[in-house]
């Protein structure tokens, strides 16, 4: 679906980026977001980032867009991390 072989996709399970459901046959099961994260990791593992490090980056990507999203809905400006702060 994504062109990750099971071997990657166990790869990144490994390094915590992903953890599929289990089937009762004990086949991995992976939701469309998981197979998204695979995606993204997999587009920079083939860009020459070593997986560990790829895995992590796609980890801060996910918690910097969900930071970004509350803090829209919390009614907060984005900041931009490249102007000095007033304090």
């Amino acid at each position: 679906m994504i062109g990750a072989t099971p071997a990657f996709l166990r790869a990144v399970g490994e390094a915590g980026l992903i953890v599929p459901l289990r089937s009762e046959g004990g086949h991995r099961r992976y939701s469309r977001y998981q197979l998204r994260i695979a995606a993204r990791a997999r587009d920079l593992v083939d860009q020459g980032t070593p997986i560990d490090a790829a895995c992590r980056i796609v980890i801060l990507e996910d918690q910097l867009e969900e930071a970004q999203r509350l803090n829209q809905e919390l009614g907060r400006p984005a900041t931009d991390p490249n102007q000095p702060s007033n304090s």
